[in-house]
């Protein structure tokens, strides 16, 4: 029998007899690890644990808590679903059941709506299922052999998933828990046994490959997690969630709203939400011009030979909006790049001229399914606070250090806490093996040098280059697209920019393309859902309300009013004819930070009695004090 030499997890080497299972390795060497073990890796590659190990390797196992092992063990419980569904319910056809960031999905074709009382059923057979400990068998068989099978079980789907792989390939595999057959890659957890917590959440409408030219499935998520204790926080978080959803809270706060009237897709911004958006763009102006950035503003439309020459055309191309003038296509801009370029070229540059920083807030345009659509989160018009530095190869590595400190004091301002990670070369793509060579070793360099903690994510970058993501960690620890840093050698070549250098000749700039907060409308949906709507002082479209007892104190409260007003206070009257307690109870629903009570005592004496939206009263003070208190309170963000 032919041997293999195995390295362990610790380091160590032992020598199995050649097609040993992985769990018969791990018996052998820790038994301990078998009861967390999901799968394992053999030089590398991702493998189940029955996988009979035939060459030489380094072993190393994926822990079901792990952030590999929890994915698998969702997919594995999306199996399990698919198999209940179809126990319960005739002639239901599965599709494709993965593992997605918070939990998993599988999509079934069914006659018949997914009620709550059948999530509930699911569930009841999932657990049976569980509890049976069915082991996940793998097995490779002929494509041809796959295609009979599904084809004589009515899973046209999967028949159809089969066509569709290229000719190549021979063989797929198979997996089988109890009588349930799927197609899948794998891999799986050992057996069902270790689905411990699980919750089916709601049922979507999904079409098949996700266009919408197909037919409409239903699609039922749900999650789960190692342990029962988790999955109930992981519930506790959704429905906190509910509670913080910008959507809500911007209808009950009177910020915005999206019509159908108006087109999906679309921002409304009502006056406290315009303020709100407001106060976020001038501390942006402000920040910019502080680090140089020059501001400029390019047009909604351009002509479609520019977007050609840009390899937008191409590459982006179902993302935008064209229209037609005098018998010239024109794009509607989806990024705000070229029109920065061509003030870029307006004149003839010198090195002594770079870096050149231009900043807008350009508003742009992007063509989103209507399923994907999710308030502010998700639109098909917002506006980011895009900038992009033209520079020397010399002065890069500044510059994208700039950034990254300019993104970390945003953060701090803002009150998040972030992670990082530096996105790679994508399948499609434009520019040299050269050039992506240079631009990610650029970022990555730069963030060493700012001893930033970063993460490789493969083949994440945009099609012109790569790109380093800061992602934001709201209250609940959910993760926020927000900043980016792209570094591009290609469109500078394709619009053939250039710099007059030291020595007369002429150069190429690198372009570098960024943004810090991102999309407004999506950065303040994250704000919103972040500070459950109770913003914080700065930010507050509503700074103080003022609350009359009665109709008596309304002259002296207009008074106190006018004063605030005119020391840059944003204050609201509340002299409407009803109970005190009311008023404060609506201005603590509405979250305003400050309620000033004025009755007699406040009068008489020339005072206001302000309380804070947490219920704290502050005793009686002059109009004076709680200007100078507002004003210090927020002078850290000035």
């Amino acid at each position: 029998m032919n041997e293999i030499k195995i390295v362990l997890p610790d380091g160590s080497e032992r020598i199995y007899p050649a097609g040993i299972p992985v769990q018969e390795i791990i018996q052998s060497w820790n038994p301990g690890l078998l009861s967390s073990a999901v799968a394992a890796k053999i030089n590398q590659t991702t493998v189940d644990l029955s996988y009979p190990v035939q060459t030489d390797g380094v072993l190393s196992l994926i822990d079901i808590q792990s952030k590999e092992g929890l994915p698998i063990l969702r997919h594995s419980i999306s199996h399990v679903m698919a198999h209940a569904v179809q126990d319960i319910f005739q002639d239901v056809q599965v599709s494709i059941g993965p593992s997605i960031e918070d939990g998993f999905y599988y999509d079934f074709e069914y006659a018949e709506t997914f009620t709550p009382e059948d999530l509930e059923k699911i569930e009841k057979r999932m657990s049976e299922i569980a509890a049976a400990n069915y082991p996940f068998s793998r097995q490779d068989v002929l494509r041809e052999e796959a295609i009979t099978l599904f084809k004589s079980k009515g899973e046209f789907y999967k028949v159809e998933l089969l066509n569709d792989l290229p000719e190549d390939v021979k063989t797929v595999s198979l997996y089988t828990q109890g009588a349930y057959v799927d197609l899948c890659r794998g891999p799986h957890i050992p057996a069902t046994g270790m689905i411990k917590a699980f919750k089916l959440l709601n049922v979507a409408g999904a079409y098949w490959r996700g266009d919408e030219k197909n037919k409409m499935l239903q699609r039922i998520y749900g999650t789960g997690f190692a342990t029962a204790e988790q999955l109930a926080e992981h519930l506790n978080m959704i429905e906190e969630a509910k509670k913080r959803d910008h959507r809500r809270l911007g209808r009950e706060l009177d910020l915005f709203q999206t019509n159908d009237e108006a087109g999906p897709g679309l921002i409304i911004f009502h006056p406290k939400g315009m303020l709100l958006r407001y106060l976020i763009e001038e501390w942006e102006r402000k920040e910019h011009l502080k680090r140089g950035y020059d501001m400029v503003m390019g047009p909604q439309i351009l002509k479609a030979d520019l977007w050609k020459k840009s390899g937008h055309y191409e590459h982006y191309r179902e993302n935008m909006y064209y229209t037609m003038v005098e018998d010239q296509e024109y794009g509607i801009k989806p990024m705000n790049c070229l029109s920065h370029m061509l003030i870029y070229k307006s004149k003839i540059r010198s090195y002594r001229d770079l870096p050149l920083r231009y900043f807008e807030l350009g508003t742009v345009h992007r063509h989103e399914k209507t399923g994907v659509l999710h308030g502010l989160m998700r639109a098909r018009q917002f506006t980011q606070d895009d900038a992009h530095i033209l520079c020397t190869p010399e002065q890069l590595n500044a510059e994208i250090r700039a950034i990254a400190d300019f993104v970390a004091y945003a953060m701090e301002i803002f009150g998040f806490e972030y992670e990082v990670e530096l996105s790679t070369r994508p399948a499609k793509s434009i520019g040299s093996d050269a050039d992506w060579e240079l631009a990610t070793s650029a970022l990555e360099n730069a963030l060493k040098d700012n001893r930033m903690v970063y993460e490789i994510n493969e083949g994440d970058g945009a099609f012109y280059g790569p790109k380093i993501d800061f992602k934001l960690k709201d209250a609940l620890k959910r993760k926020w697209q927000c900043a980016t840093i792209q570094c591009d050698f290609t469109l500078p070549e394709r619009f053939d920019l250039s710099y007059i250098g030291p020595d007369g000749e002429k150069h190429r700039p690198v372009m570098l393309h960024r943004v810090i907060l991102g999309a407004i409308e999506r950065f303040m949906g994250v704000l919103i859902e972040h500070h459950a709507g109770a913003f914080p002082l700065w930010l507050s479209p509503v700074q103080a309300i003022l609350l009359s007892v009665t109709d008596k104190h309304i002259p002296y409260g207009e008074t106190v009013y006018r004063r605030l007003v005119d020391a840059g206070i944003r204050a609201e009257k509340g002299f409407d004819n009803e109970k005190l307690g009311f008023k404060i109870r609506q201005a603590q629903m509405q979250k305003i930070p400050y309620m000033l009570v004025i009755g007699d005592r406040e009068m008489e004496a020339g005072h206001i009695a302000p309380r804070r939206r947490d219920g704290e009263n502050l005793g009686a003070v002059t109009v004076d004090d709680f200007i100078a208190l507002v004003k210090e309170q927020c002078a850290q963000y000035k």
